[in-house]
């Protein structure tokens, strides 16, 4: 994880209201997002979450997109992507998500009944994305199995209730207008 650490605390930091925000290639695309930073995080995917229980991947548009990706071409597990936008079909399941900084409407289409899916995003911060994601997809009929993130942002507020434990690959926080790497999950789970 030495690139993702390293991109990280050179990442600048920018102001959404209240709320300080540092932006990556993880979650903004920003700097371009290079192929062995794609590559490390979904070789650390694989060793924090058990991809044999897992049928599909799934991830919320769009910062998860490429982590989604990456990993799929990586285990041939095929990817889903909750939309911004309605396409009407049937099996259509609407989610309402509300994060530190924003809210969404998100669409989930493709789900089978019984499919068993990892969900993979770029930042867990209070957790409102993966809570309305939990709620969706066990509306479509599939089961939320594993749930993995990026990053885990510490942010001081306390995390909504989440019927799933969520991997993360490191913990940060911003301090002093600096990202601070908190935890390095993957160091433990490849010793």
């Amino acid at each position: 994880m030495e690139t993702l650490k390293r991109t990280l605390r050179e990442a600048p930091i920018v102001d959404r209201g209240e709320y300080q925000y540092f932006v990556h290639p993880v979650t903004d695309c920003l700097p371009e997002v290079q192929p062995d930073l794609l590559r490390e995080i979904a070789t650390a995917f694989e060793a924090v979450v058990d991809l044999d229980r897992v049928d599909k991947i799934i991830t919320a548009e769009a910062m998860g997109v490429h982590h989604a990706a990456a990993l799929s071409m990586q285990t041939d597990i095929p990817f889903v992507v909750a939309r911004k936008r309605a396409y009407g079909f049937e099996d259509e399941v609407a989610v309402h998500q509300t994060t530190g900084y924003a809210e969404d409407e998100l669409y989930i289409n493709c789900i089978e009944d019984g499919e068993r899916l990892l969900f993979v995003d770029d930042v867990y911060a209070t957790g409102g994305t993966i809570r309305a994601m939990c709620d969706a997809i066990a509306e479509t009929g599939g089961e939320l199995v594993e749930a993995a993130v990026v990053i885990r942002r510490q942010t001081g507020e306390e995390p909504v209730d989440l019927p799933i434990e969520v991997q993360h690959l490191l913990e940060v926080d911003i301090v002093d207008g600096e990202v601070v790497i908190l935890d390095d999950v993957t160091a433990e789970a490849t010793e």
